[in-house]
């Protein structure tokens, strides 16, 4: 690499570093030592991430950031246009989807020693009205769980996954169901559904590998809109999708891969959860891929 020092910022509320505390910080910086270079580590605000990494991609062709998949959607976006900067990640959040699609290690020491050693890849990054995430997006059940789950958590203190109990709960006790109108490049189709998932790069269904990536650079979306179902018939679809055992014509009302996706709702503008993060946008969403757009250190190249 050649920098004698790495920037390292770390979302001090990400799972595992709220865990941590400020103690992180000196595990962290002894983890690059051993890895031979001295690591200039920054515990930094979740809203603050974007501000310092924009900042330190001026000077540093190699960053390091820790966090989860909401914090890797909010650097993807702060590097928009700096297409030269390696993006080094330690899997520091809660699930770390990215990290694991890309077999990057959980441990820190191993995490460490790749972004100094290891070499960067091109991956794909997704865009909705101008919006970059790294993982998927989603429309309905889940962005609506994940405001009730993060109200409760500002409310009481809960960590993520208690918190996420009640707010499953009242999601399934409203269950709203959407009446979106869709098109992937061959004309608007109608249709009704409680969840519109929509994947940077294809997903998989299969039995032993649910939710998983073999690529982040196959150029396309992965598209599943959950058929209507009661209460506990979506229990049940979601308990055999866990399992692999999901039924790809009665689940789904829309499923497939597209390069672009058109999603127009009955209202002025849709809620979203981009990686987990809720936001609100105008209709129409307009989806597409920037292949190769993040180059992201991984192991296995070079």
């Amino acid at each position: 690499m050649g920098d004698p020092t790495i920037p390292v910022f770390i979302n001090r509320g990400g799972g595992a570093a709220a865990a941590a505390g400020d103690e992180l910080a000196k595990q962290v910086a002894e983890a690059f030592a051993a890895a031979g270079v001295t690591a200039d580590v920054q515990l930094v605000e979740a809203r603050e991430i974007a501000g310092a990494v924009r900042k330190a991609s001026e000077t540093s062709r190699r960053l390091v950031v820790g966090g989860g998949d909401g914090t890797m959607g909010c650097v993807a976006q702060a590097l928009a246009d700096r297409p030269e900067v390696e993006l080094a990640i330690l899997p520091l959040g809660t699930l770390n989807h990215l990290a694991r699609d890309l077999a990057i290690p959980s441990q820190l020491e191993e995490a460490a020693a790749l972004a100094v050693n290891g070499t960067a890849i091109p991956v794909d990054v997704a865009l909705v009205n101008d919006h970059r995430f790294v993982n998927n997006a989603s429309v309905g059940l889940y962005p609506f769980m994940v405001r009730r789950r993060d109200d409760a958590r500002e409310r009481t203190g809960l960590p993520k996954w208690l918190a996420t109990l009640p707010a499953a709960w009242a999601a399934l006790s409203r269950l709203p169901h959407h009446r979106l109108r869709i098109d992937t490049g061959q004309g608007e189709r109608p249709l009704v559904t409680s969840l519109l998932f929509i994947g940077n790069n294809r997903y998989a269904l299969e039995a032993g590998s649910v939710g998983t990536r073999d690529s982040v650079a196959d150029g396309l979306l992965s598209i599943f809109a959950v058929a209507r179902r009661t209460r506990l018939g979506l229990i049940w679809f979601a308990l055999r999708t866990l399992v692999g055992r999901a039924d790809r014509n009665a689940d789904f009302v829309a499923i497939g891969e597209s390069e672009t996706l058109t999603v127009h709702s009955s209202g002025d503008s849709i809620e979203i959860a981009l990686d987990g993060e809720v936001r609100r946008l105008p209709s129409p969403l307009h989806f597409r891929v920037d292949p190769g757009k993040l180059k992201i250190v991984a192991p296995g190249q070079g």
